[in-house]
């Protein structure tokens, strides 16, 4: 087995800690490493590094270096840009398919996922790796731990194989009382965006599904044959059609599978999402230095001084050099906006 490890995203919900040339996943967000080099760290014990890939923006493909040192710079595959899931993954595939058989099994995984039980993590690859070779395209569905309204669901079918179940249909974010309702039946899951194939299997379902795509991911072929995998290839990558692999295949395609799964998964999208993975007091409150709060439960601190909290509950306070961000945990995720307000400022310093 292969890994593709995704590390191109922009990271704008966890402003201001997150920044353009820092981004999420190369943040310790919990301990002394990155969400990145945990990433990698989990796998190690059962794919050697020299068999783990990273695919990134090239503006970060340095600190991808910086952060693993002994990952092969060959194993470091560069998006001119980001265009989403399905030309990335497109993009790596082609990559790959110069450097093993069409028939290698291929794990693809964010870079930023909080993954807490990990011997379950690495035992779900056991079917997965079986199904793959089989020819199905398999994705991991989170067994739910309350009705989300901020995850995509897949819905399950009838058993495949021993862990293994069919994919009936991908839901996009429900509301609330639709999101009950899935719970309630017990067959739905929540889309990790996590997805495990053959090399050869993903590129003939983009072949079939998402033809414009393989096609210019054979020119970008011819030019990294010729000019080396350095060169610029940004002319085609351009305009390739910005679609999740969701979407653009998975939805779509006949042959696949999703193995349910329950190892303390996170995909820490918001402050409110790390509240809620980290250790609190007595009253729910996080203090990531030393502080207190008076009469105030529920809150998240990240600061490098003494904070006192007084009266107020389930609120976000994140400190930096040059920015301090307050909000409520159930608006945490609309940081976003603040990214948006500091660009159209032009205070290209804040972001």
């Amino acid at each position: 087995m292969i890994a593709l490890i995704m590390a191109g995203g922009s990271g704008t919900r966890f402003w201001p800690v997150s920044r353009q040339n820092f981004p999420k996943q190369f943040i310790n967000i919990q301990g002394s490493t990155s969400m990145l080099q945990k990433t990698v760290e989990r796998l190690l014990s059962k794919i050697c590094l020299h068999d783990i890939y990273i695919v990134t923006a090239a503006n970060q493909a340095e600190l991808v270096s910086k952060q693993l040192p002994r990952l092969p710079k060959n194993n470091i595959i560069v998006e001119p840009f980001g265009m989403n899931t399905a030309p990335c993954i497109a993009l790596s595939v082609e990559y790959l398919k110069s450097r093993y058989a069409d028939g290698e099994v291929m794990l693809v995984l964010p870079a930023d996922h909080v993954i807490r039980n990990v011997p379950v993590f690495l035992k779900s690859l056991i079917p997965a790796e079986q199904e793959a070779r089989k020819g199905r395209l398999i994705t991991f569905g989170i067994v739910p731990e309350y009705p989300a309204t901020g995850y995509g669901y897949i819905e399950a079918g009838e058993e495949l194989a021993p862990q293994v179940r069919s994919v009936k249909r991908f839901k996009e974010k429900p509301d609330k009382d639709t999101a009950e309702q899935f719970l309630a039946s017990g067959d739905f899951y929540w889309n990790s965006g996590m997805f495990c194939w053959t090399i050869g299997a993903i590129h003939e379902a983009f072949c079939q599904l998402l033809p414009e795509i393989p096609k210019l991911t054979a020119k970008i072929a011819d030019i990294w044959e010729v000019k080396g995998n350095e060169a610029d290839v940004s002319e085609h990558y351009a305009i390739m059609p910005r679609i999740p692999i969701d979407i653009g295949i998975m939805e779509k395609a006949e042959k696949r599978g999703v193995i349910p799964v329950d190892y303390g998964w996170s995909d820490v999208g918001s402050w409110k999402a790390l509240a809620d993975i980290s250790l609190t007091d007595n009253n729910s409150n996080h203090f990531s230095t030393t502080g207190t709060a008076i009469d105030a439960k529920g809150n998240f601190v990240q600061t490098s001084k003494f904070t006192a909290v007084i009266g107020l509950d389930n609120i976000c306070v994140i400190e930096t050099a040059d920015a301090i961000l307050v909000c409520t945990k159930d608006k945490s995720e609309e940081v976003k906006k603040v990214v948006d307000y500091l660009n159209n400022k032009g205070d290209t310093n804040l972001i």
